[in-house]
């Protein structure tokens, strides 16, 4: 048993917002994102466009929801359809974070997305009383200056603040989790990718356990799991047990830090050498992230998704390097080994990078056979910094010149999408 004493038990809350994209643009047009369907398109000109964000009566009338396809959606008189306004987007979100400065701290506020934050109450009771209605109150300014509905869930820490969201709120508009709740509430929770924090290869992995529940995973042998996953074991069977150490704005599982990217072509790009052209930009993208947070990483992913027209399909697959980079050439090799390890030549449209067991740049060696490792890291440093000062268009490698090239394109949208 856990002696939860022996832990912090503070007031976190974590606000979602209903449909953020959807309940922008029922706010800016003075609709009710609550009573009218509504669905937020990538681009309303292409039938294959993607809906970003669907309110509620559009997923409950329609069966539309954030994943559609634009020609999924019927002709209805009572729908309306939206471009995105990216730019408009994140001024309601900064105005939201605005907001939650009226009642706590800059310190107390870590925005995890551009749609929900975590807010941090403890000791905020003798300036706005019980901090379960501060949350309340918080929440009906937010309608009322805003126009934005949200949901709320509240926990003692970070980890049980998003799982009451997550798993309770987000059906009743509030919920707060204690650690008395944890083998009610949480334990029962399966298939475990429904854990916040567990994906499906972790998941797979505690199968082959004979772990399928989180109940299952409270109650597993420590050493073991230890064994088996190194310190996210550790990680792993306290957060079943609904502890969570983290700091604000702190990631909730340290070892799952990854940094990635995708995209969705504008077009089937057939030729392997032109996505080949993408896989570059994008490896550039994610190599000057991971320089800019002094990070090198040693297991690169790459998915590739196959066009409609090729019927569908698709493949994901990883490789672990022995030693750690951040070289955008060597994430790209290796991107190009699992390209053509595993492309069946069919047509792409949508490519995705990522590159995780992230550690500290400074536990890069120094290699007797590679004497040019640190003047390619001083030339990617120097590059990253004239693209931070002039743009990221300030420097380009050439294959973004080319028809196949997409880095000069998405320059100019916010979020992927036009501003």
């Amino acid at each position: 048993m856990i002696d939860y004493g022996e832990f912090p038990n503070r007031h976190i809350a974590c606000i979602d917002m209903v449909s953020f994209y959807a309940s922008c643009m029922a706010s800016l047009y003075s609709l009710d994102v609550q009573k009218v369907p509504i669905a937020v398109v990538g681009n309303l000109e292409r039938k294959g466009s993607v809906v970003l964000a669907a309110s509620p009566p559009m997923k409950k009338r329609f069966r539309v929801k954030t994943g559609s396809r634009l020609y999924e959606i019927p002709q209805h008189p009572d729908i309306r359809l939206f471009n995105p306004k990216m730019s408009y987007f994140l001024e309601m979100s900064m105005a939201i974070t605005c907001l939650l400065h009226k009642y706590v701290p800059a310190e107390a506020i870590h925005v995890y997305s551009v749609d929900e934050s975590f807010i941090d109450l403890t000791g905020t009771e003798k300036l706005w009383g019980d901090p379960v209605q501060t949350v309340k109150v918080i929440q009906q300014e937010i309608v009322a200056t805003l126009g934005l509905p949200s949901t709320v869930g509240m926990g003692p820490n970070m980890l049980m603040a998003k799982l009451a969201l997550d798993l309770e709120a987000k059906d009743t508009g509030f919920a707060k989790w204690t650690f008395e709740d944890v083998a009610g509430k949480l334990w029962p929770i399966s298939p475990l990718s429904e854990m916040w924090g567990i994906g499906r290869q972790t998941e797979k992995n505690l199968n082959n356990m004979g772990i399928f529940s989180v109940g299952d995973l409270a109650n597993a042998d420590l050493q073991r799991l230890e064994k088996k996953f190194g310190v996210m074991g550790n990680q792993l069977f306290h957060h079943a047990w609904g502890i969570d150490l983290s700091k604000m704005g702190a990631p909730i599982l340290e070892g799952q830090v990854s940094y990635g990217k995708s995209q969705i072509l504008m077009r089937d790009y057939n030729l392997r050498e032109e996505v080949n052209v993408v896989l570059l930009e994008m490896c550039e993208d994610i190599a000057r992230r991971v320089r800019e947070e002094y990070k090198a990483g040693r297991t690169i992913s790459l998915g590739i998704g196959y066009s409609k027209n090729a019927f569908g399909g698709g493949f994901r697959r990883s490789r672990t390097i022995v030693e750690a980079t951040n070289d955008t050439m060597k994430i790209y090799n290796v991107c190009k080994e699992l390209l053509n390890e595993n492309h069946g030549n069919q047509a792409v449209r949508q490519v995705t990078v990522s590159i995780t067991k992230l550690e500290d740049e400074r536990s890069m060696q120094l290699s007797l056979f590679d004497t040019k490792k640190w003047q390619v890291r001083k030339l990617g440093t120097t590059m990253d910094t004239i693209r931070t000062r002039y743009g990221d268009n300030a420097i380009l490698r050439a294959v973004s010149l080319t028809n196949a090239g997409t880095s000069i394109k998405r320059s100019t949208l916010v979020g992927g999408h036009q501003g």
